[in-house]
């Protein structure tokens, strides 16, 4: 059940401040209609009458003095309560321990780490780069950003956003071998591979008559960083399969090609923020955490 107890404290501390009900919409940038009807759902509720009409004016009653007074020492209590928290946060110190794969994390967090340290000069982040999934809280690690299936139930999760990967290749590869027009016609093509523990993203997925199903690739080049991959994707070597952040601005300037989208599957995965099941999560780590969310609301390579 949703608590409107706060809003309709200040609703009524506006309207007996400003004597009107109108005045305090003004003031308030709400609707008159919203405020008449907060402040008799809040006298109905304490079973008092804190105002009393008129046609000229509207008047406090000697119980909406006292219902006022206790108004203001709550809100003043919230307002320096949130004072203080944020001097706290400005002020916070200590170090961030974060484990991003290299290519997200070069691509995605690295230039949002600038603004962190900008909001909190104080806290100092340690960030690891590895397309080894490392054990978050074995290492000591705040937190972790990964891409795909989570698996850890011992960590608590917060999605940033969809992840869809796309079949792409660079003009000139298709000028010389020719575009793939069914998903089938991969077997011909030279198809850049991914090592282990990612090689299971050699098998890519695709919808055919209505039905998903999965396709072994194979090709002369193979490698664990999707930036060697895309940046082989651009030479002309070969056709990747790579997530939409790394190759989407390619794709914009027409310096890569999607492929096969009338057979693209949705992607049922995610990127995602993990971090220890720790009721006590310490405020820095918290911050960091907000701050990554915050800046994942709309993805910075989305349309």
């Amino acid at each position: 059940m949703k608590d409107e107890r706060l809003v309709e404290m200040k609703i009524f501390k506006a309207v007996a401040e400003t004597g009107g009900f109108t005045a305090a919409a003004l003031a308030l940038d709400l609707q008159q209609p919203y405020v008449s009807r907060a402040i008799s759902n809040l006298e109905k509720r304490l079973g008092v009458s804190l105002l009393r009409r008129s046609t000229r004016r509207l008047q406090v009653t000697q119980e909406g003095y006292q219902y006022l007074a206790l108004c203001k020492r709550v809100l003043d209590e919230i307002d320096s309560a949130e004072a203080q928290l944020s001097r706290a946060g400005r002020h916070m110190s200590g170090d961030i321990r974060v484990t991003v794969a290299t290519s997200f994390g070069m691509d995605q967090i690295v230039p949002l780490i600038p603004g962190f340290l900008e909001r909190y000069p104080g806290l100092r982040v340690r960030l690891s780069l590895s397309d080894t999934l490392a054990d978050i809280i074995g290492e000591g690690f705040d937190v972790a950003i990964r891409m795909g299936n989570l698996q850890d139930s011992n960590l608590v999760s917060r999605k940033l956003c969809h992840l869809q990967r796309v079949v792409t290749a660079s003009p000139s590869y298709l000028a010389k071998h020719g575009v793939p027009s069914v998903p089938a016609d991969l077997a011909r093509h030279n198809c850049l591979m991914w090592e282990p523990p990612m090689d299971h993203l050699n098998h890519w997925p695709f919808m055919i008559d209505g039905e998903h199903t999965s396709m072994l690739i194979n090709g002369s080049f193979q490698t664990s960083s999707g930036v060697s991959s895309v940046y082989m994707c651009l030479a002309g070597v070969g056709i990747t399969r790579m997530a939409e952040h790394m190759v989407l601005p390619s794709i914009r300037s027409n310096m890569l090609v999607p492929l096969l989208t009338d057979f693209q599957p949705k992607d049922e995965t995610g990127i995602y923020v993990l971090y220890p099941r720790d009721v006590s999560l310490h405020p820095r780590v918290r911050a960091f955490i907000d701050y990554i969310v915050e800046r994942f609301e709309r993805p910075p390579w989305a349309a």
